[in-house]
């Protein structure tokens, strides 16, 4: 029996701000993993400016919401990679800086005040090395951006395959 479920990924940014487009370009990836049945069904893949009105409308209601968006470290390397899971519970990160003036940590505790969090919050942050107008991605970032599609991909295969286990008919029995 299938499990019903709702997966949200959300590509932050803006494709015209070099590197802080690399959430579009790892939805974009995904766009084709699905068309070639590489996601299940029914995932939602969508991008946002990240303003934090509209991210929590992305996610509210989701099983599993994955954000991916670009980030500044200081010192840097561009193209490493972040993962954050995130409850309805855990406090955001003081101080974790975004390139859309309010952000994703707003977004973040204004959900979780409202009670609007998704039941799984994962993000994956990308160091980007280039946030000037313009498009196309530097090339550390963009070398980053197929492993983090498969990433992405291997996460939300093994989140139903737990949620499959989890509805099996054997706990039923018990």
């Amino acid at each position: 029996m299938p499990v019903a479920t709702r997966i949200t990924v959300i590509g932050v940014g803006n494709e015209f701000r070099r590197d802080d487009g690399v959430g579009s370009a790892v939805v974009a990836r995904l766009r084709d993993s699905a068309a070639h049945g590489r996601l299940p069904a029914g995932v939602r893949l969508v991008c946002c400016d990240g303003e934090p009105g509209r991210l929590i409308g992305l996610w509210e209601g989701a099983d599993l919401a994955v954000v991916v968006d670009a980030a500044h470290a200081h010192p840097g390397r561009p193209g490493r990679i972040h993962r954050l899971e995130l409850d309805g519970y855990a406090a955001w990160q003081a101080g974790t800086a975004s390139s859309h003036g309010l952000g994703l940590g707003e977004a973040v505790e204004l959900a979780r005040a409202l009670g609007r969090m998704p039941e799984r919050l994962v993000v994956y942050a990308v160091e980007g090395a280039d946030g000037s107008l313009g498009t196309g991605l530097t090339r550390a970032v963009a070398t980053a951006v197929e492993p983090l599609t498969e990433r992405i991909e291997a996460e939300i295969t093994q989140y139903l395959a737990t949620l499959r286990c989890k509805a099996s008919p054997r706990d039923a029995r018990s």
